[in-house]
């Protein structure tokens, strides 16, 4: 039975400062009905967990602290809200990070990704850094228990990646993917998975383009020293490529990308640029014919059911893409790893003096 409240080591944001708090607290495990309360298992950090680290203006203008962090994860099932019964005890989970209302009018005609209520876990509410984590049960993706926990841990940025690469058709298109952190390093990776003919993976980092090389993608380009647009459009015939996958939010990129799409092309875009973006948009939008989506978060639950499947048929190289592990309370040194920008995914994992013992 377990205790009503439990003691566990939590990262916390609780000065308006760069840096996290590293403390033991208490969580009550009095649950909604709807809710469940859920162990830990691994945890991965996002590049929104280091904005929230850096305290940067986005992070300041959002936050309501103190906030335990977190929110990519995977743990097992240990409590059960009253009414909850698709669900049970031992269940391994990892979590859609966006809750949402279910009754506005984006929910109510399947676009649940986009509702105007969304809270996110460990932004707008207490996260996963941590060795417990209480969560709606309807937030709960069931996973395969043999499955790897440090993989499970990456689905919902996984998901980021496969909602940008698949809403377009890129089986035997030629794709490029702008930006080689870790979710366009995922976006090789899927688009390897889904037959892409030529994979283009711009990048200036040169551990992270060495990584989009093994993942498999075709052609690299480091913009600082190559110009994209001649070198993306020698490498498709002069013709550019099908599908733009952006994940830097870099201006110039940005801006780039369109110079190189292929008329009747598709730009999926995940990264947020914090400059104003230019475009031409008769020459390089109204007269390409292009179609251009925004992308926020993962198609509930349709992105996760590809997830699942990409992962349990072994179609993804995620111990390439995963190139760090820490214990929970190393965030700094995991911090510090990311601000290099010589890593793939950073992964933490709590250890067993991070939990409470139940009786």
């Amino acid at each position: 039975m377990i205790k009503d409240t439990l003691n566990m080591t939590a990262i916390l944001k609780d000065k308006p400062e760069r840096g996290f708090t590293v403390t033991k607290k208490k969580i009550d495990t009095t649950l909604k009905h709807d809710e469940v309360l859920i162990k830990v298992k691994t945890a991965s950090f996002c590049g929104t967990d280091f904005h929230i680290y850096t305290y940067d203006d986005w992070a300041k203008n959002r936050l309501k602290l103190p906030l335990t962090v977190g929110h990519e994860f995977s743990g097992e099932i240990i409590k059960l809200g009253e009414s909850v019964d698709a669900l049970a005890l031992g269940d391994i989970v990892s979590a859609e990070t966006h809750i949402i209302c279910g009754s506005c009018e984006f929910c109510l005609r399947g676009e649940g990704h986009i509702c105007e209520n969304t809270e996110i876990i460990g932004v707008d509410t207490d996260g996963c850094f941590a060795g417990y984590v209480k969560i709606p049960a309807a937030n709960c993706f069931l996973n395969s228990k043999d499955a790897n926990p440090l993989h499970l841990s990456v689905q919902e940025p996984l998901g980021n990646a496969v909602h940008t690469m698949t809403h377009f058709d890129i089986n035997h298109k030629d794709v490029a993917i702008v930006g080689c952190g870790p979710l366009g390093l995922m976006g090789v990776d899927v688009s390897r998975a889904y037959g892409a003919k030529k994979i283009i993976a711009i990048e200036v980092n040169a551990y992270r383009r060495n990584l989009a090389k093994e993942l498999g993608a075709d052609v690299i380009i480091n913009p600082k020293e190559e110009d994209v647009i001649s070198r993306v459009l020698e490498e498709t015939d002069g013709r550019g490529v099908d599908v733009v996958g952006e994940f830097s939010g870099n201006k110039t990129a940005i801006e780039q990308s369109f110079k190189y799409i292929k008329p009747g092309g598709g730009m999926s875009l995940l990264g947020i640029p914090s400059k104003e973006v230019t475009l031409d948009l008769a020459n390089d939008i109204v007269f390409k014919g292009i179609q251009i989506y925004g992308v926020v978060g993962r198609r509930i639950y349709d992105t996760w059911h590809q997830v699942k499947a990409l992962i349990d048929n072994n179609q993804l190289h995620l111990d390439k893409i995963i190139t760090h592990q820490f214990p929970l309370k190393k965030i700094e040194e995991a911090a510090a790893i990311m601000e290099t920008g010589n890593s793939g995914k950073v992964v933490l994992l709590p250890e067993e003096d991070d939990y409470d013992e139940t009786q």
